[in-house]
């Protein structure tokens, strides 16, 4: 059986459709691989890609990728909601099928090898890839962004893991690792003011003492004029995305505001939702493995 790997590659573009039609056709020029869903927005300048492939396949549609965004996406120029310290931000493997955690690190260290080899692009490990535990976590490794990374890099602790302490002049720095699936989950406020998207992202991230598996920040969406609790649920078990909705619904009430709808970004696990559906519905004594008519038919 083969190995499967899943990949996805953020890119700091999310206007620009040139752009986003080339990571595309990129994306799709690496035979064994699929490309099984991308999106992108203008609010955020930000495009996620989601593929999988054989580990070997998978490694080279990932340096292509980081390749050809290096060579199209100007940081000098970008400017968006998202943080941000790269045209390839971040570059994440996640085992799927037949494959460990640990050998997806030894994939992400390949590819973190030869992106810095071949594009003298800095690269940072990061999760289950870290070099140091200060590494683990994107946010603290992200911190400072594309603008700050130079005089980071000088920094004794934050010397990259693959190549020389100076950002590439217009691609910045990528972080490469390996972790398991998460959710990256938008709650959108009929409000118009950023600090109380930002106040709430505070209270529901595990960082400042909210959920421990919960990274938010609060972004402006521009084209609707209206604030957004952005978050990455990186264990969805642990953290249900109800339990994140209802407190957030239960925050944002002080203000006078209401939640207006959510999103998904990319591909999530059935059970993510599942476990939504059976809080909402209220459904007694569910067996998620024996009730769910796809996982009979896949298995």
């Amino acid at each position: 059986m083969a190995k499967l790997v899943e990949c996805i590659p953020n890119f700091s573009e999310g206007s620009d459709q040139k752009i986003i039609d080339g990571l595309v056709t990129t994306a799709k020029s690496v035979g064994g691989v699929t490309l099984l869903d991308y999106s992108s927005d203008s609010s955020h300048n930000r495009s996620v890609f989601t593929l999988v492939g054989d580990e070997n396949s998978i490694q080279e549609v990932a340096f292509q990728l980081v390749k050809y965004a290096s060579e199209h996406i100007d940081m000098t120029k970008q400017k968006g909601e998202h943080p941000r310290m790269g045209a390839t931000d971040v570059v994440p493997f996640v085992p799927i099928k037949d494959i460990t955690t640990e050998e997806c690190v030894e994939i992400s260290k390949k590819v973190a090898k030869r992106i810095n080899d071949e594009l003298n692009i800095p690269i940072f490990l990061y999760e289950e890839s870290a070099s140091t535990p200060n590494r683990v976590n994107l946010a603290r490794v992200r911190k400072g962004q594309f603008e700050g990374m130079p005089e980071k890099l000088q920094e004794e602790e934050w010397a990259p893991d693959f190549g020389e302490r100076k950002i590439h002049p217009t691609a910045g720095v990528t972080a490469v690792g390996a972790r398991m699936p998460l959710v990256a989950f938008n709650v959108n406020l009929d409000t118009d003011d950023i600090t109380i998207a930002n106040n709430i992202a505070k209270i529901v991230r595990g960082s400042s003492g909210g959920f421990k598996y919960c990274k938010g920040i609060g972004v402006m969406l521009e084209d609707r004029n209206i604030a957004q609790v952005s978050m990455n649920m990186v264990n969805f078990e642990g953290t249900p995305l109800y339990r994140v909705v209802e407190t957030i619904r239960f925050e944002a009430k002080r203000y006078g505001v209401n939640i207006i709808g959510t999103e998904v970004i990319g591909l999530t696990p059935a059970k993510a939702l599942i476990d939504c559906a059976e809080y909402y519905l209220q459904v007694e004594d569910f067996d998620y493995g024996k009730q769910v008519l796809e996982n009979h038919l896949l298995n």
